[in-house]
Formats: structure tokens, C-alpha cells, sequence
């Protein structure tokens, strides 16, 4: 098994964004390559580790956007599906401090159409982790194959989940009614504190953390925007302060920060099993190293993460 080697499993979606135009009954839109799995994936290989991508990629004009996006930031696309479904096209809306408000157009695209046949074939042998959220976690029919690939690579390789929880799309309480089987199927559990409102509304972190360890999963992160992240192993817990930085927009950061993460704990040899050996000084190394990274993205517009010759990022080489 490689032990740095992570493989993704989920959407790649259209990110368009809105733009002046030149005339009042017009939208123009500036159309990137997005989607929380797609964004992880890409963040892992600028960073350095061999990143494969599992998904179905549609052969229309935003598929092939997606391709050429992936491949030219080194992502493996051995095991992507040519599907015939359209793409998934999110329309996003930036507030003020550059928070997104997303409206989605993927009613029965090529993101939520897994066949097993689909997945059957993929070879994890050289896989240390499998990483997975999202929407292809919940959306019919192929969340029930993904939540099936997860257990079977769950015997050999560390399984990570971000839930990303999309409410336009699909009502919290199918997040909430499968997150417990999510969270006996994986070692890592990362999500956001929006996630955390929308799953136990209420619920204060520490808590949420300790439901979920009860349920199976070792390692808790819940990223707390500007106030950094709250990381829980076992039960054990610490907290890493943000790195500050002038935003453009948060699109991509939560996503950049799951692939710091397990960037760091891929480097360390930490993956390939359930965590054994993990402790909470690593736990805190890596984390601090997904902050950084980030941030990075937060300084950019869209879901852009940072490579890893970035001097921001090699000025910190000893924790990536």
C-alpha cells in the first residue's frame, strides 16, 4: 500500500459566479470548476499527494472544464466514469465578506448516477485513505453504491467523510438519519460549524463530538471559520486558531482544509488503517498546516487552493 496515496469519491460541479454585465437585463456568469470532492482532490495533488479521483464526469462543455481542470493539477483520472448525463451547475451568490449562497440545477445530472458495476473494478491496493461527502453521499441512486464502495474499502484503507451539507438540494434530516452509519464506516469526520448547526441544531461542538465518537469515528475536526477548528480524537480535544488573511471569498476553504489535513497525516504515514498510533500533537500539527492552507484559498477568488511551491506554504515545510 502507498502510504500517501488518497482517493476521492464524489461530484465535480459548474461553480458559476455572477458578474457585472454590460447590460440590466443580462447576467453574466464566470463559470469555475467546483464541488466539494472535485475541490479536495485538487488541493491534495497541488499539494503533493497522489490524488485519484473517482467520479462521473459528463462529456458537455462543463465536463470538459472539469477534465482539463483536474488533470492539469495532477489529479488521476484513471477510474473516471464517461457519463452521459449533463453536468451539476451551481449559481453562487457572494455576500459581502465573501460567503456564498448557492442555488443548484442538478436534477437528475451525471453526479448521482453510480452504477456498482461502476465501482467494482477500482483497485484500492495503493490506497492509503478513501475520501468522500457531499451530495453523491445522499443523492439517489448512487448514494446507496457509495455508502457500499465505503465499507468495502473501509477493511483496508482509512475511510474520511465531510457531510457538506447542501440544504437547497436535500433536507438535513437525510444527513442526519444516515450520519450514524457515516460515522461507523469512517475514521475521520470533517465538517463545518454550518454543518454542525443543520445536523444538532443547538448542540455545542464538544457534545457533537462525543455523539459521533459514541457512533464509531476516532478522529472529529469541525472547522469554526474565523475562530479556527476544534479538533476531537477520542475524546481527547484541542483548538487551532485561524490563519489571518484578507478574504475574497470562502468557496473551497472547508474543502482545502480536508486535504491539508489528510495531506499532513498522508506524509506522516498515519493512513491506511483506523488511526492506530494517531496522537493529539499530530493531530494538532496537521490541522495547523490545513489552516494555512486554507487561508490560501480564502486569498483567492473561487475554489482555487494553493500549490505547494507557494512561499506562504513553504515557509511552513516542516508541518506539510
Amino acid at each position: 500500500m502507498n502510504p500517501h496515496q488518497i482517493t476521492v469519491l464524489g461530484e465535480c460541479v459548474a461553480d458559476a459566479f455572477t458578474e457585472p454585465a454590460s447590460a440590466g437585463n443580462e447576467l453574466a456568469l464566470q463559470v469555475l470548476p467546483g464541488g466539494g470532492p472535485a475541490n479536495t482532490a485538487v488541493s491534495l495533488a497541488r499539494l503533493g499527494t497522489p490524488a485519484r479521483f473517482l467520479a462521473r464526469l459528463s462529456g458537455d462543455v462543463f465536463g470538459r472544464l472539469f477534465r482539463t481542470h483536474l488533470e492539469a493539477s495532477g489529479v488521476d483520472l484513471s477510474y473516471a466514469v464517461a457519463a452521459a448525463e449533463p453536468s451539476t451547475l451551481a449559481v453562487a451568490e457572494l455576500d459581502a465578506q465573501g460567503q456564498a449562497a448557492f442555488s443548484f440545477h442538478a436534477q437528475n445530472t451525471a453526479d448521482w448516477q453510480w452504477a456498482s458495476g461502476e465501482l467494482a473494478g477500482v483497485d484500492l491496493s495503493e490506497t492509503a485513505c478513501v475520501h468522500t461527502g457531499s451530495l453523491a453521499l445522499v443523492r439517489e441512486p448512487g448514494a446507496v453504491v457509495v455508502e457500499e464502495f465505503l465499507a468495502a474499502a473501509s477493511r483496508q484503507a482509512t475511510v474520511s467523510i465531510d457531510p457538506n451539507v447542501r440544504p437547497l438540494l436535500v433536507h438535513p434530516d437525510v444527513y442526519r438519519a444516515r450520519l450514524t452509519h457515516w460515522c461507523a464506516l469512517a475514521d475521520i469526520l470533517r465538517l463545518s460549524e454550518d454543518d454542525l448547526e443543520l445536523l444538532l441544531p443547538g448542540t455545542p461542538p464538544e457534545q457533537a463530538c462525543d455523539t459521533w465518537h459514541a457512533a464509531g469515528v476516532r478522529l472529529v475536526v469541525i472547522t469554526l471559520g474565523a475562530d479556527g477548528a476544534l479538533a476531537s480524537l477520542d475524546g481527547e480535544r484541542l483548538r487551532v486558531p485561524a490563519v489571518p488573511t484578507q478574504v475574497v471569498d470562502t468557496v473551497g476553504a472547508g474543502d482545502s482544509f480536508t486535504a491539508g489535513l489528510l495531506h499532513h497525516l498522508a506524509a506522516r504515514g498515519s493512513l491506511g488503517g483506523r488511526l492506530a498510533g494517531l496522537g493529539l500533537d499530530e493531530v494538532a500539527e496537521a490541522c495547523r498546516f490545513a489552516t494555512r492552507v486554507a487561508a490560501l484559498t480564502c486569498s483567492v477568488a473561487g475554489p482555487n487552493p494553493p500549490w505547494r511551491d507557494q512561499p506562504a506554504l513553504l515557509a511552513t515545510a516542516g508541518d506539510s
